[in-house]
């Protein structure tokens, strides 16, 4: 599977979003990834980094390498739907509802960007209402 450019995922990002312009959907793609990465085991979010494009891949290392984090991580953070938005629209500077409108492009994105069978792993990570967001093949089986 090829990698999929920064450029390309800004832009399927703003597509998906109808942002007029492209610093909304980086704003968006890094919260997003940045908050998933919180929420994903360390090893799993490490994963998923090593097939994004480096400029994506930075949100979730920023999370999960001890060393920009100074601390070593390998559990995830346990929150929902509800925290999950919230953290999104403090980093983007929005509400909850554009956030989880933002969330669902951004995880569309990576599930085009990503192996099946590690966006299953993703998908089996998450709650049940943050699986939501998965494009409606993904939303099945998981953590709580």
């Amino acid at each position: 599977m090829a990698l999929m450019q920064h450029d390309e995922w800004v832009g399927k990002v703003q597509a998906l979003t109808r942002w007029p312009g492209r610093g909304p959907a980086e704003r968006a793609t890094r919260a997003v990834l940045t908050t998933l990465a919180e929420r994903l085991p360390s090893g799993l979010a490490a994963h998923v980094a090593d097939r994004l494009p480096p400029e994506s891949a930075a949100s979730i290392r920023e999370v999960t390498d001890p060393a920009a984090t100074g601390a070593s991580r390998s559990a995830a953070d346990r929150f929902g739907l509800t925290a999950f938005a919230g953290r999104i629209a403090g980093r983007t500077g929005t509400d909850e509802d554009t956030a989880l409108r933002e969330a669902g492009a951004v995880l569309e994105v990576l599930d085009a960007a990503l192996a099946p069978e590690l966006m299953e792993h993703v998908s089996g990570a998450l709650p049940a209402d943050i699986r939501e967001l998965l494009p409606s093949g993904r939303a099945t089986g998981g953590a709580t």
